[in-house]
C-alpha cells in the first residue's frame, strides 16, 4: 500500500485524479490512458491503474492489472495498429528503466520495432 505522501507527489495519480488536465485517450473503472509526451514512436501511449501502484512487483490485484492490459489492447485496436503489431512495455524499478514509480505500460507502434530494444 502506498502511503498518502506518495500518492500526493505521484505525477500519475495527479493525472488520474485530474489534477493535471490530460486528455485521456480511453479509460474504464480502473485504469486510464493518455499520449505520452515524449513519444517514442508514431502511436506512444500510457496505460495507468487509477490507483497507485509503485511498480509490477507491487501489484497484488489480478483485475486491476487486468484492466490495464485490456485497456491496452483496447487502445491498439483503436489507434489502428493492432493489425500490423505494436509492443507493450512495462519497466520495473530503476534498473529496468522505470523513470515514473506509478506502475504503466507503454503501448507503441505504428512502426517496426527493432530487438533487442536498446
Amino acid at each position: 500500500m502506498a502511503s498518502d505522501d506518495a500518492r500526493d507527489h505521484c505525477l500519475f495519480c495527479k493525472i488520474a485524479r485530474g489534477e493535471i488536465p490530460v486528455p485521456p485517450i480511453a479509460q474504464n473503472d480502473l485504469a486510464l490512458a493518455f499520449r505520452d509526451i515524449h513519444p517514442q514512436a508514431p502511436v506512444h501511449v500510457l496505460v495507468i491503474p487509477r490507483r497507485h501502484v509503485a511498480s509490477l512487483d507491487r501489484t497484488t490485484d489480478g483485475a486491476e492489472l487486468g484492466a490495464v492490459m485490456l485497456l491496452a489492447a483496447q487502445v491498439a485496436r483503436d489507434e489502428g495498429i493492432s493489425v500490423s503489431g505494436y509492443r507493450t512495455v512495462m519497466n520495473t524499478g530503476n534498473d529496468g528503466g522505470q523513470t515514473v514509480h506509478h506502475l504503466h505500460v507503454h503501448v507503441l507502434g505504428g512502426r517496426a520495432m527493432g530487438w533487442p530494444p536498446g
